[in-house]
């Protein structure tokens, strides 16, 4: 059982240190205005399975002042005597916003004494106007602590008003800013205010395995420069955490902590000579979600999205999107080489795939045209990856990049999914050189159909189509009462559910009324079916081309199946609208509108 005694001292130095548990050492360091007893959540968390050290920064805590003009090598060499001190050769270092600078100091300067980085909420090449407005905030510091400044800093990180679930954590960070020493404060604060772009062009020189970590949420330590900077590290890797801010250490201690512990153990077990690898985590699929989640593609329009290395948003429009593998969950898009996007695409450490909804083909037009600024006509939120997700997609993959493959005019993007989420909403299609829009959803169907309405459905496997076939010898196709659920036996989903059939709906097919009960409506789908292993004898597979031998009942249904054939024949789909007796077939493609899409690969590649 690990040690869990807890040592508060200080190094010959005057450094002041928590110190707690054994095992793999760890060391803290913490951001502006607080001390090594911030992390006291993570302390009590890791310290049963690691030797953790929490760090009082130079200015802070009960540690000396820095020099009046700091640099970052003055807080990584007082980190180096710390070790020194207490005889650790090599640690994994967890930095959190100007602790996580000193964290890649550290890391950079004395590459043998580090086994890991953990990089938290932490700034990078800031934008002209974030960088001024931090910049006069450290020009206005150096009197006594300021009440109405550190109610601003408040505010900032936990909001205003503050939201009752984070009063405590507030409460904690502004005890933190009351008692830390002024000066101490405003020497470290001008130098975290100019220190952003400190480590931009050394990044690609760290050797060790690096999580960079932020919050969705945090708006001056954003997800684009966590992705940006995990994009430089030879073996970065960036993790965003939905809702949080830029002190979500203390605000969700539990979630940041099993993240940093989770990375350190994947970390322990790669061996020393694939270190410069980067280090991802598998998270378990359920493999039927993640089916239907791609499912969602329809004939497919996606808009293809990455954070480049400056830590800009970078898009283009691509239809040539496919699933690869369900074990390990891959997927792979396409982009031209003559794109301007190729380089950012192809150099990216990830990139997440959007399937657009029929209310998203202006997106699809602007991300395949050559506007200036792509992501301005869009709602988007940081992934999980860092990587840009469109609000009202589809089904939306953030995957890491996996592999990128050569081929010919075009690279293929192959990429792991590592986060996935998908809605009801009817996906955007395109198909020869038009926009397809299949109409009614199933999820509208199943909630605002008539009772009296069937529902059936065309299922296709290998060429074939499922029938049943009746005592006297006549066929019929599965149909029910509504759409339903597996569990309602009367339904066309509880009765496939019933003899075992794993059939999967696609496109509205035709839709018409009865002529003799005009009140009762039949809705028919296109779909896709495995092959039955229940043994049911009334099961049969029939050939496209021997349709028409068959013997149907119902002359409407005949009809319908003549269309099918035909229509399958030629590959040109439409949806039939009106009664069994007159009615129009309505084509699937409609003329686009926006910019015009290549029947290849769609591609702009601009941001």
């Amino acid at each position: 059982m690990a040690d869990a005694g807890t040592i508060r001292s200080n190094a010959p130095d005057g450094t002041g240190f928590i110190r707690a548990g054994s095992g793999a050492p760890v060391l803290l360091i913490h951001g502006v205005g607080m001390s090594a007893a911030i992390w006291q959540p993570q302390i009590a968390a890791m310290q049963d399975r690691f030797d953790v050290v929490a760090i009082d920064m130079l200015g802070h805590g009960v540690s000396p002042l820095p020099p009046e003009n700091a640099q970052l090598s003055d807080f990584a060499d007082q980190a180096i005597r710390l070790l020194d001190h207490l005889g650790l050769d090599r640690v994994a270092v967890v930095g959190h916003s100007m602790g996580a600078l000193v964290a890649q100091e550290l890391a950079l300067r004395a590459p043998a004494r580090v086994s890991a980085l953990v990089c938290l909420n932490t700034v990078f090449r800031r934008p002209p106007d974030l960088a001024q407005a931090v910049r006069q905030r450290a020009a206005a510091l150096g009197g006594p602590s300021d009440p109405s400044a550190i109610a601003a800093t408040i505010a900032r990180w936990f909001g205003n008003p503050i939201p009752p679930a984070l009063s405590d954590a507030a409460a904690t960070a502004r005890a933190a800013l009351d008692s830390v020493d002024a000066e101490g404060y405003a020497r470290t604060y001008r130098l975290f205010a100019n220190s952003d772009t400190a480590h931009a062009d050394r990044l690609a020189d760290l050797a060790v395995p690096a999580l960079f970590m932020t919050g969705s949420d945090d708006r001056n330590s954003t997800p684009a420069m966590s992705a940006a900077m995990a994009r430089l590290a030879p073996a970065g890797r960036c993790v965003v955490l939905s809702g949080e801010k830029h002190m979500m250490t203390i605000a969700s201690p539990q979630k940041v902590t099993q993240r940093i512990t989770a990375f350190l153990d994947q970390v322990a077990t790669v061996p020393a000579s694939v270190e410069a690898s980067p280090v991802f985590d598998a998270p378990a699929f359920d493999a039927m979600e993640f089916r239907r989640a791609l499912g969602s593609f329809l004939t497919g329009v996606t808009i293809v999205t990455t954070i480049d290395e400056a830590g800009d948003a970078r898009g283009f429009t691509a239809n040539s999107f496919t699933s690869v593998s369900l074990e390990p969950p891959l997927v792979l898009v396409c982009i031209a080489k003559k794109a301007l996007g190729h380089q950012a695409f192809s150099t990216s450490r990830g990139f997440a795939i959007n399937i657009l909804s029929e209310a998203q083909k202006a997106a699809s037009g602007t991300f395949a045209s050559k506007a200036p600024d792509k992501f301005a006509s869009v709602a988007w939120q940081p992934g999980q990856t860092g990587n840009p997700l469109i609000d009202g997609s589809v089904a939306v993959f953030d995957c890491g990049m996996e592999q990128l493959v050569d081929a010919g005019d075009h690279s293929i993007l192959i990429g792991r999914v590592h986060d996935f989420s998908h809605n009801g909403a009817q996906p955007l299609g395109y198909c020869r050189g038009a926009y397809v829009t299949p109409g009614l959803s199933q999820e509208a169907l199943a909630a605002a159909a008539p009772p009296g309405t069937e529902v059936g459905a065309i299922l296709e496997n290998e060429g074939r189509v499922l029938f049943f076939e009746t005592a006297e010898g006549s066929y019929q196709l599965p149909a029910g009462h509504g759409l339903g659920a597996a569990n309602e036996p009367r339904s066309l989903r509880g009765k496939l559910a019933t003899r075992a059939i794993d059939a999967e709906l696609g496109f509205l097919y035709a839709v018409w009324d009865d002529a003799k009960d005009a009140a009762r409506t039949h809705v028919y789908y296109r779909g896709t079916v495995d092959a039955p292993v229940s043994g049911d004898g009334q099961i049969r597979f029939v050939e496209i081309e021997r349709i028409a031998e068959l013997k149907i009942a119902d002359p409407a249904v005949r009809s319908m199946l003549a269309r099918y054939a035909r229509e399958r024949a030629e590959d040109t789909f439409g949806v039939y609208v009106g009664n069994e007796v007159e009615g129009e077939v309505r084509p699937l493609a409609k003329p686009a509108r926006s910019a015009p899409i290549h029947s290849g690969p769609i591609h702009s590649g601009q941001r």
